[in-house]
């Protein structure tokens, strides 16, 4: 069977996902993709090509980082583009890093054996920019995303997540959710 490229993510309870999408109303002019509310999460590490063999043991080894980590507060504080603001190739929403959200980043790193990122920077991708599109305007014609905002959630749960590339852009589901101690 074909591998699935794989990755382990915190969903976003629905009320958490419309405050963000919100913000896509406020910038019709930006040449952008935008997030779909079912693909806004938060990356903690990305798998890659895992066969299903592999698979079971990613889903046994996440259930046990889960079960070692208690459900904690995620704040999500600024939007801006990234990854380079001179740059910008998506529009970010920044989460604060809570120790407990590091801690669990790390463990899954960990016990995943996932490439872990340099520079972990917590964030949701609201949209991708159209570089295209994007190189056509004047760097004064594009809106100021740059903002404070302030939407919290209870981490509850770390899930075992697919992507499957289309022509529309990544599409992402959930192949098992681990719920963290109370």
């Amino acid at each position: 069977m074909k591998p699935r490229r794989i990755f382990i993510a915190v969903n976003l309870p629905e009320s958490a996902k419309e405050k963000l999408l919100a913000y896509q109303k406020r910038w019709p002019e930006l040449p952008a993709r935008w997030t779909s509310k079912e693909n806004l999460h938060l990356t903690l590490a990305f798998l890659g090509n895992t066969s299903d063999k592999e698979l079971a043991e990613v889903c046994r080894l996440t259930q046990e980082v889960g079960a070692r980590h208690s459900r904690f507060e995620l704040k999500v504080n600024h939007l801006q583009y990234g990854p380079d603001a001179k740059r910008p190739r998506m529009i970010w929403a920044l989460i604060e890093k809570s120790p407990e959200l590091l801690e669990l980043q790390k463990d899954v790193v960990r016990a995943l054996h996932a490439e872990e990122e340099q520079n972990f920077i917590p964030h949701l991708t609201l949209a991708r920019l159209r570089t295209f599109e994007l190189q056509r305007m004047e760097v004064e014609e594009l809106p100021d995303v740059n903002e404070e905002i302030s939407v919290s959630f209870e981490v509850q749960s770390v899930e075992v997540m697919e992507s499957r590339l289309r022509r529309s852009g990544s599409e992402y589901s959930i192949i098992q959710s681990f719920m963290l101690k109370r």
